[in-house]
């Protein structure tokens, strides 16, 4: 990709205050892009400005409702190649279906593995991701993929807390790599809730390995979606001796009853990333608080649309 290409970036519905907020990072304008809707439901994507031979980016979120802002995000990216744009970058920070990675039982679909044959049959020539649910999504491409990690900034938060006697806590053993490296990052111990899923979204804490006693704990998980995991971790931490309890995530998915239990658990503060928008919970930030990883992702694009390497976006 030539230097002198022009940077274009473009945003459907799903989070268009993260994408303004990185162009203006960037310092130039959102370009104009509209996204309509017949009354049947189907999504049309109106381009209202020339992007040929530009270097685009497309930012969309593939959060609530789901199935809708993956269409968009297709059709952007095929009205952009249409266009004779130069190179597609789709821009997800919130990569929906990453749970599906893999069969856990016979019959089941991968579903990671679909959403990625589709943006790349669309016409996407580059994925920039924020903290997959799982890693090995990134060979699901045939594109090259960039994974950007929120870790950063959520440690600087909780160094500002200067807290001296706390742990960080994995919620299960799947997320030990992930709670470590904040461990390391803040200069606090591990501990690891033991806990079964009987079914999806259903979670039951079965113990805590480590030690948290008269400890200030702080758990790390990539998303909250139904908060039942960490609303149960925080119930048993206190149980077992800790302190008090902060939870930390990238990406606050918080559906069905999770606004409920977060209010209502003994959680002292959530601390989640704008990668997918907060609407209408006015009542849930006197818990929550929001880092934006908008310089994190105008860096990236920055980087990427002038050919330098992404790698010292991740330290």
């Amino acid at each position: 990709m030539r230097a002198d290409r022009e940077l274009k970036i473009f945003t459907g519905t799903a989070n268009r205050s993260l994408a303004k907020e990185v162009a203006n990072y960037i310092g130039i304008p959102l370009g104009m892009g509209e996204v309509q809707r017949f009354s049947d439901g189907e999504s049309f994507v109106n381009i209202r400005e020339s992007v040929r031979g530009a270097d685009v980016f497309i930012i969309q979120s593939l959060c609530n409702p789901v199935n809708d802002n993956l269409m968009e995000l297709l059709i952007f990216i095929d009205a952009l190649k249409r266009a004779s744009a130069a190179r597609i970058n789709a821009v997800i920070p919130y990569y929906g279906y990453a749970r599906q990675d893999r069969k856990r039982r016979a019959r089941e679909p991968i579903t990671a593995k679909l959403v990625a044959d589709l943006l790349t049959t669309a016409g996407a020539q580059r994925v920039i991701c924020m903290d997959l649910h799982a890693g090995q999504i990134q060979g699901y491409f045939n594109i090259p993929v960039d994974h950007l990690m929120a870790m950063p900034i959520l440690a600087h938060y909780f160094r500002q807390k200067n807290i001296k006697k706390g742990v960080v806590v994995s919620p299960d053993l799947g997320g030990v790599t992930r709670a470590r490296e904040l461990g390391e990052r803040l200069g606090l111990p591990l501990a690891i809730i033991d806990k079964r899923r009987p079914q999806p979204n259903v979670a039951e804490v079965m113990n805590i390995i480590g030690d948290i006693k008269g400890k200030e704990a702080i758990m790390i998980d990539d998303l909250v979606d139904t908060a039942g995991t960490i609303t149960l971790g925080a119930e048993k931490l206190l149980e077992m001796g800790a302190v008090s309890v902060y939870a930390c995530c990238t990406h606050p998915v918080l559906s069905g009853p999770a606004k409920e239990r977060i209010l209502s658990s003994p959680i002292r503060e959530l601390v989640v990333t704008n990668t997918i928008p907060l609407n209408n919970s006015n009542n849930l930030m006197e818990k929550v608080t929001v880092l934006s990883v908008a310089s994190l992702i105008g860096d990236a694009i920055s980087s990427i649309h002038r050919e330098l390497s992404v790698s010292a976006l991740f330290d």
